[in-house]
């Protein structure tokens, strides 16, 4: 009679035992670590709920009650004349243009100033960033009233600039530098400046001056070095330091209402003199929310080339 060899052992059902009794005791590990994420999600939104009120409280209700009262009438019901005065209005169109003309053009000079100053503040030692980062920060230690007055007394027609260029004989008559867009921009610059400069000095130090020897060593001219590996990774810096100055440049009042001599208006002095001349919340409001929805909309729009655009160059 033939025997029958016994039955071997199975090793896929051994291997599935250890996975099944290994997974039996890795599931109480699991449930301990989301009891304990649970926990620190819920202690992160208790930390969390005086910033939010405080968000909503200074920002979110503000906001809504701004949009609400632009739609109040004069006579105190719902209406939409406050938009359509706007429209029928070539004044307000004026406005907004000079506010965003004086915006975008302060970024500019900004840009154009700011990132030579931020880049030679990197090159220098030490020792001498302290001094040059706080000749930068100098001018926010003094008023913003000061400094306007400051600027109307250097550029009047009896100034000291003015007063130079005609004793040195290069100007027979004064040249007018204030009470116009001119002067308004000079002051709005002088401002914004530092707005611009310390978040793009804080990108440039951070890049890797590594990279720069790398491109030289490729055979790169210090051009290809500057416009291929250096000016991608300050964008960011760069893009966030103008946005920063454009849209605080959207809201100046002081400025261009000393500087500009009452013939530069900008929306933040439209809003004031509907509010304080004419006691129209609702005219006020209408200005602000639209000047709002433009702010918005720009930003959204500068997201997208910032993404999309500058950084698929910066990688």
């Amino acid at each position: 009679m033939a025997q029958t060899a016994p039955p071997s052992p199975n090793p896929h059902s051994a291997e599935a035992f250890a996975q099944g009794a290994a997974s039996e005791q890795e599931r109480p590990n699991r449930d301990r670590l989301k009891r304990a994420a649970l926990r620190e999600g819920v202690s992160v939104s208790v930390l969390s709920v005086p910033a939010l009120l405080l968000v909503f409280f200074g920002l979110i209700l503000p906001c809504g009650w701004l949009l609400l009262l632009s739609f109040v009438g004069a006579d105190g019901s719902l209406s939409w004349e406050n938009y359509q005065r706007m429209i029928d209005s070539p004044s307000y169109y004026r406005i907004f243009v000079t506010t965003f003309q004086i915006s975008l053009l302060t970024t500019l000079i900004c840009v154009a100033l700011g990132y030579p100053l931020a880049y030679v503040i990197t090159l220098l030692p030490k020792s001498l960033v302290a001094l040059a980062l706080l000749a930068v920060l100098l001018p926010f230690w003094t008023s913003m009233l000061v400094r306007t007055y400051a600027w109307l007394v250097i550029l009047q027609n009896n100034g000291v600039i003015n007063s130079m260029l005609i004793r040195n004989g290069i100007i027979d008559a004064p040249i007018a530098l204030v009470h116009n867009f001119t002067g308004t921009l000079i002051g709005t610059a002088h401002i914004m400046l530092p707005f611009l400069v310390l978040p793009l000095y804080n990108a440039m130090r951070s890049i890797d001056r590594g990279l720069i020897l790398a491109a030289a060593n490729l055979g790169a001219s210090p051009t290809v070095r500057f416009w291929t590996v250096y000016f991608p990774l300050t964008l960011p810096g760069l893009i966030a330091g103008a946005l920063l100055v454009f849209v605080l440049s959207l809201g100046f009042y002081i400025t261009p209402a000393i500087l500009g001599g009452g013939r530069v208006i900008m929306a933040a002095m439209r809003i004031q003199s509907s509010v304080a001349l004419y006691a129209n919340w609702g005219a006020a409001s209408a200005i602000a929310a639209v000047l709002l929805l433009a702010t918005i909309v720009f930003l959204l729009i500068s997201l997208w080339l910032s993404r999309h655009v500058f950084g698929s160059r910066g990688r």
